[in-house]
């Protein structure tokens, strides 16, 4: 079997990752290294330091499709998702006005 990475190699991705884990830092390991991002991504993998990046909408917030809530708003007024299925169709923020009105509401 052979090696794709030295020892040195490994320990210099590691705290080079660890100081700065963003892809801007696998991209450039991988110039370094003449490695693909994916072969970096891997070897960070089993050393146990990669982090997945987590994507955020432009407000900070986890994305939540317009179904999940639509779907926590049939929750919340304990009425069948198939009923109001169609509200969907309807603009995010208008849904998610109307889920902290219910919220309000409910206390």
């Amino acid at each position: 079997m052979s090696v794709n990475y030295t020892e040195q190699q490994v320990e210099h991705m590691i705290e080079e990752y660890t100081n700065k884990p963003t892809r801007e830092t696998v991209e450039n390991l991988a110039e370094d290294l003449d490695k693909s991002i994916k072969s970096i991504i891997g070897k960070l993998s089993r050393e146990g330091v990669y982090k997945k990046t987590v994507y955020k909408t432009k407000t900070g917030e986890d994305p939540e499709t317009k179904k999940e809530i639509v779907e926590n708003l049939a929750e919340k007024l304990e009425i069948d998702y198939q009923t109001v299925a169609g509200l969907e169709k309807s603009p995010k923020t208008a849904l998610k006005i109307l889920r902290s009105a219910i919220d309000e509401c409910l206390g």
